[in-house]
């Protein structure tokens, strides 16, 4: 196999391409004429078309979108209910913060073998994999609520669960690449990094409702304020505090009940049928051998382009996701109720994913312009999040309006960048397996995101600079975004002329 990507786009050229597909072979002459988006099978004496679009696509790209939200949720368990946990378990926001830290953390380690997986193995046995881990992290945060030995459990679950990370939001461009025609890829990315969203979006709304606000603690002062005896007052109040307690106690481990019943169900819509490929690819890209792991590798960190790419995405959305997390902390300093927060959480996530959807769909119709949407939603996510700075900090006049518009607004913008930042990264490191390119490119999002919840662990910080830091690392992606040169290296193999040799 020709392993170099020069030849590749130099006019008036065959290449012969091994393909993954037995007895198959792709001869493609690089010219200017008119595309066909078959691949061709040796039959001895000459070639035939040979590509099909398999209806149960849609039906892998479900099963494979559940495992995404399964595990976007869970990762998100605690940032919601803050406040709660922390009364009820002794915790701190340092607490919360390392809780969704594991995420990243176990992202560095997961990150090779889990592409190496998916390159030398296939998609199956790293969906296995991934989603018993899941189930397992689940699994072990339901074992004890003893505030003694509970923080061991919910650590090593959340450990456990971030470890699938890599397959959850690294993999949904392989998934299209391997079922999906090049006018549904970004499309089907799309839909598999929605149902990521909204797995963070439905743990905004399920926390708070199994875990509601605990009561305002200063209205407990007013019990037995008629006896003379101070002692029995504070008895009394704190015989209701430990009752509440135990109660947040009950309503966490509900939680966790509900959280690994949707993990084994994924496991096992897994386990019983996920085939690695279908038996006929879908596009000229989807059968063409991709270099091994390690040449892999070892070409995407020498990608100039790939590293423009990743860099803004790991550093804007890196910190989006963790921010995200802990918009509950964030909000608390500013009489922002739980529930209020989850609430704007829940909907910033539902238009965010209504985006996502209609943006990539866009792109898939209007190729090789990714850049250009890129750009436009920036510069409008960098704005709407100032205006959400400003307000949360009383330098615009409080509104519960504004409030929900411009989180909302800033949610739906940056959201939806993230399929057209998987595609334009397969796109520039192209013969390079989408499974490698992609888990790196997650990677630097989530050393994005570790470095932002590392400061925020710091104790006595505070929340104040954590919108700053957000538009810092937003805005300056914007000059890069203006200045990129975009290389669209498979979908030009998709659009050439095939030629029988």
């Amino acid at each position: 196999m020709e392993a170099d990507r020069e030849p590749l786009l130099k006019d008036d050229k065959s290449t012969v391409y091994d393909s993954i597909y037995p007895n198959q072979a792709i001869v493609i002459n690089t010219s200017n004429n008119t595309s066909d988006d078959d691949i061709l099978k040796d039959t001895g004496d000459k070639f035939v078309h040979e590509t099909k679009l398999y209806k149960r696509r849609w039906y892998i790209l479900v099963v494979f979108s559940l495992i995404a939200f399964a595990q976007g949720g869970i990762w998100n368990t605690w940032g919601p209910i803050a406040e709660a946990s922390e009364e009820a378990f002794g915790w701190t926001d340092g607490d919360i913060a390392l809780f969704a830290n594991w995420g990243p953390i176990a992202y560095l380690i997961a990150t090779f073998p889990l592409a190496w997986i998916i390159d030398v193995k296939g998609l199956r046995p790293a969906c296995v994999i991934s989603t018993f881990l899941v189930a397992a992290g689940a699994g072990v945060r339901c074992i004890t609520d003893n505030p003694d030995y509970i923080s061991w459990t919910v650590n090593i679950g959340q450990l456990l669960n971030g470890l699938a990370g890599p397959v959850a939001m690294g993999g949904p461009p392989v998934l299209s690449a391997l079922w999906f025609p090049a006018n549904e890829r970004t499309t089907a990315t799309a839909i598999n990094l929605v149902f990521n969203n909204l797995g963070l979006g439905v743990s905004f709304i399920i926390g708070p409702y199994f875990v509601p606000d605990k009561p305002d603690k200063s209205n407990t002062t007013t019990f037995n304020t008629s006896t003379t005896d101070n002692q029995s007052i504070w008895y009394n109040i704190s015989q209701i505090n430990e009752e509440r307690i135990h109660k947040e106690r009950a309503e966490i481990m509900k939680l966790m009940y509900w959280e690994c019943g949707l993990a084994v169900l994924v496991f096992l819509l897994v386990l019983v049928y996920f085939p690695n490929k279908p038996k006929l690819p879908p596009s000229i890209s989807a059968s063409a051998e991709r270099v091994d792991f390690k040449s892999g590798v070892k070409q995407l960190f020498r990608n100039g382009k790939f590293w423009l790419i990743g860099l803004t995405y790991g550093v804007s959305l890196g910190v989006y996701g963790c921010w995200q997390s802990v918009l509950d902390v964030i909000l608390k300093p500013h009489n922002i109720s739980e529930e209020q927060a989850g609430w704007l959480g829940f909907y910033s996530l539902l238009a965010g994913c209504i985006v996502t959807l209609a943006i990539a769909r866009f792109a898939d119709v209007f190729s090789k312009h990714m850049r250009l949407f890129l750009l436009f939603l920036y510069v409008g996510a960098a704005g709407s999040l100032v205006w959400f700075t400003f307000l949360i900090q009383g330098t615009i006049p409080n509104s519960q309006i504004q409030l929900y518009a411009s989180i909302i607004i800033f949610c739906m913008m940056i959201g939806s960048t993230s399929p057209l930042y998987f595609e334009m990264a397969c796109e520039a490191s192209y013969p390079v397996a989408e499974g490698v390119t992609n888990l790196v490119l997650t990677l630097l999002n989530n050393i994005g995101g570790l470095v932002f919840l590392i400061v925020l662990m710091v104790p006595n910080i505070g929340s104040a600079w954590e919108n700053w830091c957000l538009i810092g690392a937003i805005a300056s992606c914007i000059p890069v975004l203006a200045f990129l040169k975009e290389r669209y290296n498979r979908l030009e193999i998709d659009e050439t002329e095939i030629k029988v040799d």
